[in-house]
């Protein structure tokens, strides 16, 4: 067993984590750039004692952040330096099913990426390193949120292929209608490359990913646009703070490990004597564990 410490990423519309115990926003430098924002610290208190946790609002206080412009690699690290040892991704999404209306939450098990204008990866010329993503998700942390919403009588579908596009625009109905064909259940825009960096960094990652609107292939709704989204965010956001709360109570103040938290132990295929060191510190939290064997 291991001391739990959950992270939070805040999508639109939950750029806060109230209820926290010795609370405190610091900023936490990292070697890949700003960080959205300063990461929020603090220990909710549960049945089981008290959980550490770290909240970071993925667009910043205010939205300042758009989804091309959130710098993913510095979030990630500086999760990683703050001793996250799990994550959970809150995020806003359209449907791509009938049976998923608004204000649905949907535990995605797969996603497709199809962001274009992103750094994907900590890894590159210098220090070359693959990490599986079949599975993209934990499936540990899918269990503890589906239970937390069955505990808040909250709508919600476990499993579903979040579509990611890169934004900011929304879709055209073509595109709307060719995700739905993919069998798609949900589209937004942050979920990569900030899932994939998770499992780079050896951290568990899960996303609740909460229904405001129908993207633009519904025909008997009126196209997305962002009053409709902000209206839907706002009744979702305490739902989305009561089931992490009771995910964070479920979880406890210790963890099994995780085969999640060693994904890199065969992933390094660039010979050592031919590793970048400018690189390699750089991955100083994010590697480290691996590098410094």
């Amino acid at each position: 067993m291991t001391k739990t410490v959950l992270g939070v990423i805040g999508g639109s519309g939950v750029y806060e984590f109230p209820g926290l115990k010795n609370e405190r926003w610091e900023r936490v430098a990292s070697p890949w750039g700003e960080a959205s924002d300063a990461l929020h610290f603090g220990t909710l208190p549960t049945a089981k004692g008290d959980v550490d946790m770290v909240f970071l609002p993925r667009h910043g206080r205010g939205h300042v952040h758009s989804p091309t412009s959130i710098n993913y690699r510095a979030n990630i690290d500086a999760m990683k330096r703050a001793g996250v040892t799990d994550i959970i991704s809150v995020s806003a999404v359209g449907s791509l099913k009938e049976e998923l209306p608004p204000g649905t939450f949907v535990i995605v098990d797969q996603f497709i990426d199809r962001s274009f204008a992103r750094e994907k990866s900590f890894f590159g010329p210098g220090l070359v390193a693959h990490v599986s993503m079949a599975e993209p998700v934990c499936a540990r942390l899918g269990d503890h949120i589906e239970a937390a919403c069955k505990a808040n009588g909250i709508a919600h579908a476990r499993g579903g292929t979040y579509m990611v596009m890169e934004g900011p625009q929304f879709s055209t109905l073509a595109e709307s209608n060719l995700y739905r064909s993919w069998g798609c259940a949900v589209i937004g825009m942050t979920n990569m490359p900030e899932a994939k960096l998770a499992r780079e960094a050896e951290m568990p990652y899960a996303t609740i990913a909460m229904v405001t609107d129908f993207d633009c292939w519904h025909d008997d709704h009126e196209n997305v646009d962002v009053a409709s989204v902000i209206k839907i965010l706002g009744e979702n956001a305490e739902n989305s703070r009561a089931v992490l709360r009771d995910v964070a109570t479920s979880f406890g103040p210790t963890r099994t490990p995780s085969p999640i938290d060693t994904a890199l132990e065969f992933a390094f295929i660039t010979a050592p004597e031919k590793r970048d060191p400018a690189l390699i510190a750089k991955l100083d939290a994010v590697a480290g564990r691996v590098l410094k064997a």
